[in-house]
């Protein structure tokens, strides 16, 4: 049955395509040390009797900050919208509105984000603005995302 077949569909089949041959494996993250109930209080990992700040907390904090910062920036449906069809590949505005019905002043707002925050980069050709997506830690969560969301076999 061809007719129940809907433009989402066939976006999603391509968006899943597309990112099955970028994504990469994710790493399993390393197994948390043991929590101690001693420990609930503490604003820090347990460290040298002597006081001294751990090294891994201070990256662990960097790193929560730049997956809060991703997030953030992600958290706009416009935005995930816009990130979706350049999971695909490269763009111009004119396509991007077309496949995502936001208007112009919108998407251009919103493009600047993505582009402000490193997530996609740009190239001009003639009078068009072409857009792709220029980070890779965005297209894999992006793929997680489709999977939890849009592909056939996720929850409704």
């Amino acid at each position: 049955m061809v007719d129940n077949i809907t433009e989402h569909d066939i976006f999603a089949n391509r968006l899943f395509k597309t990112l099955a041959m970028n994504a990469t494996a994710l790493p399993t993250p390393p197994l948390a040390p043991p929590f101690d109930a001693a420990m609930a209080g503490r604003a820090v990992a347990p460290g040298p009797a002597d006081g001294a700040a751990c090294a891994p907390v201070a990256g662990l904090q960097a790193a929560a900050g730049q997956a809060a910062g991703l997030l953030r920036t992600l958290a706009n449906p416009e935005r995930l919208m816009l990130m979706c069809v350049l999971a695909e590949g490269e763009r111009c505005v004119t396509d991007l509105a077309r496949a995502t019905g936001i208007q112009q002043p919108t998407l251009s707002q919103q493009l600047g984000v993505l582009r402000e925050e490193g997530l996609v980069a740009t190239r001009r050709e003639g009078k068009f603005i072409f857009y792709r997506v220029c980070s890779p830690a965005a297209l894999e969560l992006m793929a997680v995302l489709y999977r939890l969301y849009c592909s056939p076999a996720s929850p409704s």
